[in-house]
């Protein structure tokens, strides 16, 4: 009997039926470790399940009992690869771990982490230097599997659920769970100075896409019911425009992030600085064959579309080393009298190109050694040079002749006062 209830015969992940199964851990060694690997390596993922309602995404993404799913999997794999790098360099690396989770209900966006939340939902806006934001989403550093599970079960009880006539626990709202993982390179750049990359994962569950009339829902779920399928469609219109963005790389296509909470929140994840993956998650029963097509196009349209992720390491580091494999190429080109490596050439010819370029060169260099200098360092010793520069005289001393001209000046006042106090009238 296995931990989740189900019993192998007939090889490993065969049911006693025959029909192949995947546990939670097959499904998160093929999708899930993804999104850990391009973490580690300093690229923003997003993985979200898509599908009809009663499909088993929440079962996928966030588990039930025992059967964890996907979010805390990785957690707990998040903390064992940080283990592993503090017990082989415990001085070389330093690790920050912090937890977002909020639902969008009705278009409302919520704080899983706060049991009130403002009149309306949180506000959503973009930041010139983060990117899409939510302001006031609580933001909690965790350092340990053991924190980070008790944030994700208290978030978990207040999520937005409700019972249908096709699932118990249906999510009536999108759920958001973003990782902030982030790894600092001690002294990478010298005493004091660290280098720091930093990736955000997003794991998204989806609320299913569903039919009244099978889900037999009425009041308040009717409602909740619409605006899911509301946000859906304009997910599915930012990813048919997308994938056509993909195909026709010269066309201008409007992409509708702000139609919906969703949509906007999910911008970098859909199409920007992101490695995205998608699960879909589909109902083997033949009365549900139209939503399970629906939800194959949807995948098929989201595979067609092409983001170009890129390492977020800071802005800073990222020029110092643009400027060193620039002066690598200088080297090579000087070594080769500026020609590209590789450039065969007589040595007249490479002396005549030596003493063209090889002052423009040297300056090229000194100007970029100059600007690394000045990068690598650290705050303490920026900080250190502008005390010094602020104790400094505001004023420089002044040449001898002006000093001479200056007491000239006020010997001149001196003695125009005693003149005016010696015509005053006395009492």
């Amino acid at each position: 009997m296995r931990p989740d209830g189900y019993n192998e015969c007939g090889g490993e992940g065969m049911g006693t039926d025959g029909a192949t199964y995947a546990d939670q851990k097959k499904v998160f060694d093929d999708l899930g470790q993804g999104v850990l690997n391009n973490a580690y390596e300093g690229y923003n993922s997003c993985l979200f399940a898509y599908g009809q309602t009663g499909a088993g995404k929440s079962y996928s993404m966030v588990g039930y009992g025992v059967n964890k799913g996907i979010v805390p999997i990785s957690c707990d794999e998040i903390f064992k690869r940080i283990e592993e790098q503090k017990a082989s360099s415990p001085d070389k690396y330093q690790f920050q771990v912090t937890i977002q989770m909020l639902e969008i209900y009705n278009e409302q966006v919520r704080d899983l982490f706060s049991k009130t939340n403002p009149s309306g939902g949180l506000k959503v806006r973009m930041n010139p230097k983060s990117g899409v934001e939510v302001v006031g989403l609580t933001e909690w550093p965790v350092g340990s599997y053991q924190e980070i599970d008790e944030r994700i079960e208290t978030a978990t009880k207040n999520r937005t659920v409700a019972s249908t006539n096709m699932n118990a626990t249906s999510s009536r709202a999108h759920t958001v769970v973003t990782i902030t993982y982030t790894q600092l390179e001690l002294n990478a750049k010298g005493p004091g100075k660290h280098s720091e990359k930093k990736a955000k994962m997003n794991l998204v569950d989806l609320a299913g896409s569903e039919r009244a009339e099978s889900t037999g829902a009425t009041g308040d779920r009717l409602k909740e019911g619409a605006a899911i399928n509301l946000s859906l469609t304009m997910l599915g219109n930012v990813i048919t425009a997308l994938a056509e963005r993909s195909n026709n790389p010269n066309k201008k296509v409007l992409i509708p992030y702000r139609d919906s909470k969703l949509t906007c929140i999910l911008q970098d994840a859909l199409g920007g600085n992101s490695k995205t993956i998608m699960v879909c998650a589909i109902s083997p029963a033949d009365i549900n064959f139209e939503e399970t097509v629906g939800t194959l196009r949807y995948a098929d349209r989201a595979k067609q579309i092409k983001n170009k992720p890129k390492v977020n390491i800071d802005p800073t580091e990222m020029l110092i080393q643009q400027l060193k494999e620039e002066n690598e190429r200088l080297k090579q080109q000087m070594g080769t009298g500026g020609g590209p490596p590789g450039t065969v050439m007589t040595e007249e010819e490479k002396e005549a190109m030596k003493k063209q370029l090889e002052d423009e060169m040297a300056a090229k260099m000194a100007e970029n050694e100059k600007m690394l200098a000045e990068m690598s360092k650290s705050w303490e010793e920026k900080l250190k040079e502008a005390q010094e520069k602020v104790r400094m005289p505001c004023f420089p001393t002044l040449p001898p002749c002006f000093s001479a001209f200056l007491d000239h000046w006020a010997g001149c006042c001196r003695r125009r006062e005693r003149a005016i106090r010696a015509k005053a009238p006395r009492d």
